[in-house]
């Protein structure tokens, strides 16, 4: 079922708060980029690819979908990349979580496949993560509209999109994951610290601090 998907790393931001491109930095032996490809490829989806990216040397590393309206953020390479695949699913992952693990990743597309939910996403702490994402093709018209008229949110356009499918948004808690079993960091890490996004440079030498992180 896994194949029937395409992964998108999500690269396409200004990276202001960093100052540097995100997606190049390096991660161990990769940059933040292959490291979410690897995350994705490892999940089993094996079709991958970088969506909004705003640098073609990107290319270097898988295939890009640019946005077709640069400046609307997120959503609108989400769309670009919707409109470009002929899978079913699509799984984004955001190139500044390197500490997300690919057995979550997995378990969250098979939980869409099997549900048949338009979005599916996980939970920490009790609050709703916007990104990891598992998405239906079908969601993408209902996400153009949003994009078109100036709605940019993600977790907004998520929640409508469900909304139009007749099914509520797909939430899934990542401790009752982690405590089935379903999903582990490979490097042991409590889920608590899977969803930190590296943002700021001190956001990323924290996150390359925690143990087993960068062997991972």
């Amino acid at each position: 079922m896994r194949q029937d998907a395409t992964g998108f790393v999500l690269a396409g931001g200004a990276s202001s708060r960093m100052g540097q491109d995100k997606a190049l930095l390096p991660w161990g032996q990769r940059t933040l980029v292959e490291q979410a490809l690897a995350t994705l490829r490892e999940a089993g989806v094996e079709r991958v690819a970088i969506a909004g990216a705003r640098a073609q040397e990107l290319a270097a590393f898988a295939p890009v979908v640019q946005d077709a309206e640069p400046g609307h953020g997120p959503l609108g390479g989400i769309c670009a990349a919707l409109e470009s695949m002929h899978t079913e699913w699509a799984v984004f992952l955001p190139v500044d979580a390197p500490l997300l693990p690919a057995s979550l990743l997995a378990y969250m597309l098979h939980h869409a496949q099997v549900t048949g939910r338009a979005v599916t996403l996980a939970a920490s702490a009790g609050y709703a993560q916007t990104f990891p994402a598992v998405v239906a093709r079908t969601a993408l018209a209902v996400l153009q509209m949003r994009l078109q008229a100036g709605d940019l949110g993600c977790f907004a356009a998520w929640r409508a999109a469900a909304e139009t499918a007749g099914k509520p948004l797909s939430i899934l808690p990542a401790e009752w994951i982690a405590q089935a079993g379903h999903a582990a960091h490979p490097a042991g890490l409590p889920v608590g610290r899977w969803f930190l996004n590296v943002n700021t440079a001190e956001a990323l030498r924290l996150a390359r601090m925690q143990p087993g992180a960068l062997l991972a």
